[in-house]
């Protein structure tokens, strides 16, 4: 059994009776962008350019992301340069990773009883796989259409729709597969969720009259459907696997994307999702109920800090523009009066500052190092977790997103595998799964305006 430990100053490496001890040190403080846009790699050229897209932006409006309220803008230096030895490793681990596409576009972690078969080609092509490699592809500057890696994902997003579009109509998930790695993990019904969130990213990127457009909402819709079918009356996706949570928590992730995307998302059942994560997150005493998170702090914490985040800078920003108006004195604190006099209802004002408050409580948890440490050592799980945390950091507008980007990457440069992979010490231990995820996070920054624009939600 192999078991890595990789934090604080170094990280431990056992495999059988032998321990190595490898010290390394994180990246020096990253420097706020001097301009945009953000740079996106795109794999051509020993210096990764930004798209043409994004040079077009350049030209236009200058560095300016709208907010919410009245188009204000944010200021550029909320991104960060990508540091050399980060670009460096996601080249590494995307020369892999597209090395284990299957011929039928799509790709495998293997299954939970199989965990010692390591090849990629050699496993079951799974959706939630693929669309964690989609996400990482796209994020990673492919598109349809462009990109070093434009055939690959054409090729991975025709399997996500063909899976979809073959669903029965009262299916709980969009593949008749079972026992995968990633479903005995994190729940029998894991693929649709991370489907769905793959298909809002990408409709995020495809014009109104794009070819795709409508053949990827009518999927999107299908999965949405499905999530919402699959919700127990406590918010939650049935089919626990062992740290069930996760999956209910994507699955909220997945709602709120779609419904950011104008799918057919109900609010009452996106209300509930979230408020199972926000559940989960004790304010008082900062405690997470972990029973259906393995026992693992970091897995509850993490999507408790997720499924809140816009919730939580809807409030930050309705507050400040209610004092700005002088609707709300300046002095005063968030809370449900403050939310009252700021326009919302007694019902809603309650909802929001819960909101609010397992934000800013969980966020702070999900990055101590006691929690970091998780399970003790890596498993997809952990990199899950890793991913939502800065997802909502950003989404929440939260300027603590550049110390968690800085520690995170610094971990994951520091692990990756000599072929450019990297791979779970427990239960997720998929090479392709935890190497898409890895690179998700790495290149977090490249998706901030689009993370942003997802976190802004005007009150109702």
């Amino acid at each position: 059994m192999k078991k890595t430990v990789l934090f604080g100053s170094g990280f431990i490496v056992a495999t059988g009776i032998t321990v190595m001890l490898v010290s390394f040190r994180l990246p020096a403080p990253l420097e706020p962008m001097a301009h945009c846009p953000i740079p996106v790699v795109t794999g051509e050229g020993p210096t990764p350019q930004p798209t043409l897209a994004i040079e077009a932006k350049k030209k236009s409006k200058g560095c300016v992301f709208k907010t919410a309220f009245e188009g204000e803008g944010l200021d550029s230096s909320f991104a960060l340069r990508t540091p050399e030895s980060v670009l460096k490793s996601e080249r590494r681990g995307l020369e892999w990773l597209v090395k284990a596409q299957a011929n039928d576009g799509g790709y495998g972690a293997g299954s939970h009883s199989r965990q010692d078969i390591t090849d990629p080609l050699a496993v079951s092509t799974d959706p939630a796989t693929t669309a964690m490699v989609c996400m990482a592809l796209l994020r990673m500057g492919s598109t349809l259409e462009q990109g070093e890696y434009k055939v690959q994902l054409k090729g991975a997003t025709e399997y996500l729709l063909v899976n979809v579009e073959k669903a029965p109509k009262d299916a709980m998930n969009i593949t008749a597969l079972q026992g995968t790695q990633i479903q005995a993990k994190l729940g029998a019904n894991i693929d649709v969720a991370l489907t769905a969130q793959y298909l809002s990213n990408l409709a995020a990127k495809l014009g109104e009259q794009h070819p795709m457009k409508l053949r990827t909402m009518r999927a999107l819709n299908t999965c949405v459907g499905i999530i919402q079918r699959s919700q127990n009356s406590d918010g939650s996706v049935r089919g626990d696997g062992w740290a069930g949570v996760l999956q209910s928590s994507f699955a909220a992730s997945a709602l709120e994307s779609a419904k950011s995307q104008g799918a057919d998302v109900d609010e009452e059942a996106l209300d509930l999702a979230r408020d199972y994560q926000k559940a989960n997150f004790d304010v008082g005493s900062g405690t997470s109920v972990t029973e259906r998170a393995a026992g693992v702090t970091l897995y509850a914490v993490s999507g408790s800090t997720r499924n809140s985040a816009a919730e939580a800078r809807e409030v930050k920003e309705v507050v400040a523009k209610a004092k700005k108006e002088g609707r709300v004195a300046e002095a005063a604190p968030v809370n449900e009066e403050t939310l009252q006099q700021a326009g919302y209802t007694p019902a809603q004002a309650q909802r929001m500052t819960t909101s609010y408050e397992v934000f800013n409580a969980a966020k702070g948890q999900a990055q101590s190092d006691d929690v970091l440490n998780g399970f003790g050592n890596n498993g997809g799980e952990e990199f899950l977790s890793f991913l939502q945390t800065g997802e909502s950091l950003i989404i929440g507008k939260d300027d603590g997103w550049k110390n968690w980007y800085q520690k995170t990457t610094g971990r994951l440069v520091s692990i990756q595998n000599q072929d450019g992979s990297w791979n779970g010490h427990h239960c997720i231990t998929s090479p392709v799964f935890c190497t898409a995820t890895s690179l998700l996070i790495l290149s977090v920054n490249n998706d901030i305006e689009h993370l942003l624009a997802q976190g802004a939600v005007k009150y109702r």
